[in-house]
């Protein structure tokens, strides 16, 4: 078996409803709980995983905590003058 995400415009859901039931032997139709609250889960998730490996890899490198809120504190005071 293969699973596949499919797309259905608005107006059509209902007629490949009907479809998907009358071959229902053959097609099971679940939802995907990522895909209910972010659309674009999975290409988040697959770009996450690149920055991992990236900062694994030492392409990127990551900024230390405090080193971080330091320049924040700084940004603060340059917006606060």
């Amino acid at each position: 078996m293969q699973t596949l995400a499919v797309q259905v415009q608005d107006d059509y859901v209902q007629s490949f409803m009907n479809y998907v039931n009358n071959h229902s032997e053959n097609i099971t139709i679940s939802k995907d709980k990522n895909l209910e609250f972010d659309p674009y889960f999975y290409d988040r998730q697959k770009e996450l995983h690149q920055i991992k490996s990236d900062i694994d890899n030492g392409k990127i490198q990551m900024i230390e905590n405090d080193d971080f809120w330091d320049d924040m504190d700084n940004f603060v005071e340059t917006l606060q003058k």
